[in-house]
């Protein structure tokens, strides 16, 4: 019942966010999503907090809708691996372990929001119901008909099942909203892309996995009742965000 009423709480916020605050507003959100989410990596990863900054910086420049340059980019990140090795005790892995949270992080949650200052709350929901629907339909698919493991080291309770039900569905989702959403996309296009969106959504998935195994806890935070933390809300958006993202500047 708890995970029941805190998720569709979760879920009205997060619409009424999209659909009702403005372009500026929701990129502060996502930055304060951002750091919320970086924090229980570094709790995880044993990251030093302070990279928190870089997570933060990346989120706010990529979500105002235009992309850096790439040798900008690169001069932050290596200015900030430079610093941190000489004001600190932790060497270059250390270092470099915090400056990817920026890019797992920070990059897609900004372009989340680019995705909204660029075609608005249809297109920024059509992708966060896309990954909805991919994750219902996986887990539904994969309690009536899952019997293959999909990662059993990783995720003992993914099948290969439940994720061919989260393709189909989720992808149908996509073409069908998408048509409406996206106007003069042809059928192949809109497929393509909720394949791949689906796809890497379920990589996005494991790899959070991955990281709450190798760190040796159930979820990432107990912050949302009965759902665990915010990373393990936005896992699989993570790694969505990306290809959807670089589909819509293509388009507008």
């Amino acid at each position: 019942m708890i995970r029941l009423l805190s998720g569709a709480i979760l879920a009205v916020v997060a619409v009424a966010a999209i659909v009702f605050l403005p372009t500026t507003a929701l990129r502060v959100l996502a930055c304060v999503v951002a750091a919320m989410a970086a924090h229980e990596y570094f709790e995880m990863t044993g990251v030093s907090i302070r990279a928190v900054v870089l997570v933060i910086v990346l989120c706010w420049i990529v979500s105002g809708g235009t992309w850096p340059e790439s040798y900008v980019l690169f001069s932050i990140a290596l200015l900030w691996v430079a610093a941190n090795v000489l004001i600190s005790d932790h060497g270059v892995q250390h270092v470099a372990a915090g400056l990817f949270a920026s890019i797992y992080i920070g990059m897609p949650l900004g372009m989340l929001a680019a995705v909204h200052a660029l075609l608005g709350w249809k297109a920024t929901l059509l992708l966060v119901g896309t990954i909805v629907v991919s994750d219902s339909a996986q887990y539904y698919s994969g309690r009536l008909l899952g019997r293959t493991k999909l990662a059993p080291s990783i995720s003992p309770k993914k099948t290969v099942e439940g994720a061919i039900g989260g393709l189909i569905f989720a992808t149908a989702f996509m073409v069908f909203v998408g048509a409406r959403v996206l106007p003069d996309r042809g059928l192949a296009p809109l497929v393509g892309l909720g394949l791949f969106v689906v796809i890497v959504g379920i990589c996005g998935d494991l790899f959070e996995s991955r990281l709450k195994r190798t760190a040796g806890v159930k979820d990432s935070s107990s912050l949302i009742p009965g759902h665990g933390g915010v990373l393990d809300r936005i896992d699989a958006l993570l790694f969505a965000a990306v290809p959807f993202y670089l589909y819509v500047r293509n388009i507008t």
